[in-house]
């Protein structure tokens, strides 16, 4: 198989199963236990056991298999949803502002930050590792794009959010390298860089004579409407219609492509079931968006920026962790590194990366921080930000344990950390008891999935 194929081939044998994202499970083929020399990159990712319902033949087969995959524990992200839906139904109970047009952009708008905070630590959770400095990470990463845009260098917004990026990248492949090559543990690593940044945060502010009582200010007005600027109200459909044919085309195509090949593919119904589902959501969205929310006369409509911008980051992290080998390695170290390692994966490499990655999601995040309140301070509570980024994927599916989790599940753990916040602000809910409801939701959230996943090993 090629690097980076999204084609895999009938399975020929079967070991231990790694999850993936895109066809369910993975199974890598390994050497013997015993076995002196490991197998090659080829023969790890050659036999694969496929989902069963990617081998359904009809729509029937198709919810069958699902169910059964449901009673067997695979339970996946839907109790969490549907938690969610619970939840959404309970607050406009409470208040009936909830579900109106502005405060669903708010809602939304409030959940891009921890959404992309919850996309940097799942690299890290895949590995089941964990990284205790991706808030001030973003912070760090963030507060060097404001630095830069403003005088007395005055950059191009474009090349301080380049430099910013990097740099944040960096950071987290400095704290992989110590990781994987001084076979430290994340813990320790990433705990000394919570401190360590933090206190290059308060450094940078020390120098920066533009910092004004510990305060940069966004003065650029891209940076600044990437949050609050928003798209026209006829922008926001032609990119939805973009969009969805661009994934009815991939979606449609792959399907026939590996058919034409002699490989298993879901069956047509299911495809073009998955394109009017995301037809229809994103159509409600932009509806909802396009809804006039401003006040005192004032017209405010149209789909924040934020919103195609972070979910473009969301499918590409899926893309890769779903369709590339890299993404498969992930999954594979996550799940038994000694056993990727004989089956011929290069684990620190693949380790580093990952804290790479880590680094680099962040630094968006911090774009989007820095973006939405038009400012970033010394004041940053990055300590804070890093529990609700572990709560983020955590919440949405991602197992603490390594090996299992989606770029997805980030996205709909920071749906339910904003719902949550939002809805208990209306209910006039003080800071302290929004703390404890998110740590309730939380710990629901772990132990029903314990439950359901225990449910399923005792069954099987």
């Amino acid at each position: 198989m090629a690097p980076g194929t999204d084609e895999v081939e009938e399975p020929r044998a079967h070991t231990a199963g790694v999850p993936d994202p895109g066809l369910g499970s993975v199974a890598i083929t390994l050497p013997d236990a015993e076995a002196s020399a490991p197998a090659s990159e080829a023969d790890a990712m050659e036999a694969v056991e496929l989902a069963p319902e990617v081998l359904a033949n009809s729509l029937g087969e198709y919810v069958g298999a699902w169910w059964k995959r449901i009673r067997g524990g695979e339970s996946g992200a839907l109790p969490i949803l549907i938690g969610l839906l619970v939840i959404i139904v309970v607050f406009q109970i409470g208040n009936s502002h909830f579900l109106t047009a502005g405060n669903i952009v708010n809602l939304l708008v409030e959940a891009t930050f921890f959404c992309l905070l919850g996309a940097a630590e799942l690299f890290a959770l895949l590995l089941g590792e964990i990284d205790l400095s991706v808030g001030y990470i973003a912070a760090v990463g963030g507060t060097i794009i404001a630095a830069l845009v403003a005088p007395p260098y005055n950059w191009p917004w474009w090349a301080c959010v380049i430099v910013g990026l990097i740099a944040s990248a960096i950071i987290g492949a400095l704290q992989g390298t110590l990781i994987t090559r001084l076979h430290l543990p994340s813990f320790v690593v990433t705990l000394g860089g919570l401190l360590f940044w933090s206190g290059f945060l308060i450094y940078i502010f020390d120098i920066d004579k533009n910092s004004v009582g510990g305060v940069l200010t966004i003065i650029n007005p891209v940076l600044y409407n990437l949050v609050n600027g928003n798209m026209t109200p006829l922008a926001g459909w032609i990119t939805l219609v973009v969009l969805v044919g661009l994934f009815a085309v991939f979606s449609i195509s792959r399907a026939a492509r590996r058919r034409s090949r002699g490989l298993s593919a879901p069956p047509l119904s299911i495809t073009v079931m998955t394109i009017v589902v995301a037809a229809v959501a994103g159509a409600a969205l932009v509806a909802i968006c396009n809804i006039n929310r401003g006040v005192l006369d004032v017209a405010l409509q149209g789909v924040p920026w934020v919103v195609p911008f972070v979910i473009a980051i969301i499918v590409a992290w899926s893309w890769l962790l779903g369709r590339t080998r890299l993404g498969r390695y992930i999954y594979a170290i996550g799940a038994s590194p000694e056993a990727a390692r004989r089956a011929g994966i290069n684990v620190a490499w693949i380790r580093t990366f990952a804290f790479t990655l880590v680094g680099l999601t962040a630094g968006f995040a911090g774009l989007v921080y820095e973006s939405r309140l038009g400012s970033i301070s010394v004041g940053f509570d990055g300590g804070t930000y890093v529990l609700y980024a572990v709560a983020a994927a955590v919440i949405g599916g991602t197992s603490l344990m390594g090996g299992r989790g989606k770029a997805i599940h980030p996205l709909i753990g920071g749906l339910v950390l904003a719902v949550v916040a939002n809805g208990l602000d209306l209910l006039n809910i003080t800071t302290a008891g929004q703390d404890m409801a998110t740590a309730l939701v939380l710990l629901i959230a772990v132990t029903i999935d314990s439950v359901v996943r225990r449910r399923g090993v005792v069954g099987g």
